[in-house]
């Protein structure tokens, strides 16, 4: 038998793009309108969605503290991603992950630059029991030498894995390590090795009691579910908990930049790897839409420029991607190039920049308008088509924004993005004297020679 959330999924999106191609997206019923922000006077955030379309319910606690938060140690906020899972005072560890898989859940979690999100998507008669095992850990979760001690090799490991010993992994660090100097926000999410090795356990308590406290977390849940029930539930719970006094942010802002940057980092690979950087507006800046329609045309799949220009045409990439990236306080542009063996990555590099050049220097086509603005609003769907993508969605927006943008508000302002827009953001941001550059490339032979 199909998937009952596959099926409504797929009626969501051709709907959409039927009311895309039509032009009358306002008639497109948006769930989101339907929610209900609770407040408790812990300062817990509830945001509630009743949404019968799919038998699930998706619980998400969406913890304001990332990797800019971070100051004296980096790597906590994703240290404890991994550490909530590992048992509390009534807890064994992994147990509250098997309690919620047995009853054909999923479950999960995630870090960012700000936020840490954990997630539980289940049927309704679950819900009590995810809310029950969401409060055990925030309220008695194990902080102990043993579990920093197991907990810390694996992040380690991961980082080993993800980053160290991989091409992509070294470039996107180098990069934003450039392009930030004094922004936490160049601080890569899993930490710096040394930091993850040498915090302690008092370290890590400070952490959990300064951040994971109820004035700094939003509960998201959306779904099959009663919302009074769950808020009742959540009010005899998470309502026990007490709040920070304070919570700090790191101060820092980022100097203007003067001069280009750049940087060449030796590893062993066959394919070279070339990325450029500049600053862009934090996420919610009116520039937001006219940068997302940039990158569609630059990037955007096979058709987009860089792609047709690097890949297609000179065959001197295997790849060729970027776009805009927007966070809490920063932002970035990027464009990416993964160089075929034995080609010249300085060409490549002169090919990405000769497409960013022909976007500031004349107008993008109305061919290439349209379909940047259908790819952004198109995309727009996957915040309808399940439990877990609505609950993604309300729980960010009132995380980051305190509201929740309405579809139709969201739409307008992409449909509004003229060519003389994109051309004024290329203008703007995308200037040679900004950028940060990054090659990836082998050692020199003698060194090479030197480390076999």
């Amino acid at each position: 038998m199909p998937n009952a959330r596959l099926l409504v999924s797929s009626f969501v999106v051709s709907l959409f793009l039927v009311l895309v191609v039509t032009g009358s997206a306002a008639a497109l019923d948006d769930p989101a309108e339907r929610a209900r922000v609770t407040e408790f006077e812990n300062g817990l955030v509830i945001v509630t969605l009743e949404d019968d379309a799919t038998p699930v319910v998706s619980f998400q606690m969406w913890v304001k503290v990332g990797s800019r938060d971070e100051s004296d140690y980096t790597g906590l906020a994703h240290l404890f991603e991994h550490m909530m899972f590992k048992g509390s005072e009534n807890l064994e560890p992994e147990e509250h992950a098997q309690l919620v898989n047995a009853r054909g859940g999923v479950i999960n979690a995630f870090t960012s630059n700000d936020y840490t999100v954990y997630f539980d998507d289940v049927t309704r008669e679950s819900l009590p029991l995810v809310i029950d095992l969401e409060y055990e850990r925030l309220a008695n979760l194990d902080i102990s030498a043993e579990t920093l001690k197991s907990e810390r090799e694996v992040v380690l490991e991961e980082r080993r894995l993800r980053t160290e010993d991989q091409p992509m992994g070294r470039l996107y660090e180098t990069l934003l390590a450039t392009l930030w100097q004094a922004s936490p926000y160049r601080t890569p999410v899993i930490g710096w090795r040394s930091d993850v090795e040498k915090a302690t356990v008092e370290v890590c308590r400070e952490f959990f009691d300064t951040y994971y406290a109820p004035n700094n977390i939003v509960v998201a849940i959306a779904g099959d579910f009663d919302a009074d029930e769950a808020l009742a539930h959540l009010e005899r719970t998470f309502g026990r908990l007490e709040p920070a006094a304070h919570i700090p942010r790191n101060p820092t802002d980022e100097p203007e930049q003067r001069g280009e940057r750049r940087v060449e980092v030796n590893f062993d690979l066959r394919g070279p790897l070339m990325a450029a950087a500049w600053h862009a507006p934090p996420t919610g800046h009116d520039d937001g839409e006219a940068l997302d329609v940039l990158g569609q045309i630059l990037s955007g799949g096979r058709s987009s420029r860089l792609y047709r220009s690097l890949v297609h045409d000179a065959e001197i990439a295997l790849s060729a991607s970027g776009g805009y990236w927007e966070m809490n306080d920063v932002g970035t542009f990027l464009a990416i190039a993964g160089v075929r063996p034995g080609q010249d990555i300085d060409e490549a590099e002169r090919l990405v920049f000769a497409e960013i050049d022909r976007v500031r220097d004349g107008l993008v086509t109305e061919a290439e308008l349209a379909k940047a603005k259908q790819q952004l609003e198109v995309s727009l769907v996957n915040g309808l088509a399940t439990s877990h993508a609505l609950a993604s969605r309300i729980g960010r927006d009132i995380a980051t924004f305190e509201r929740i943008r309405p579809l139709g508000e969201r739409l307008d302002r992409i449909r509004a993005v003229t060519a003389e827009d994109v051309q004024r953001v290329a203008r703007a941001y995308l200037v040679p004297s900004k950028r940060n550059v990054v090659h990836v490339v082998p050692p020199p032979s003698s060194e090479a020679e030197e480390g076999s």
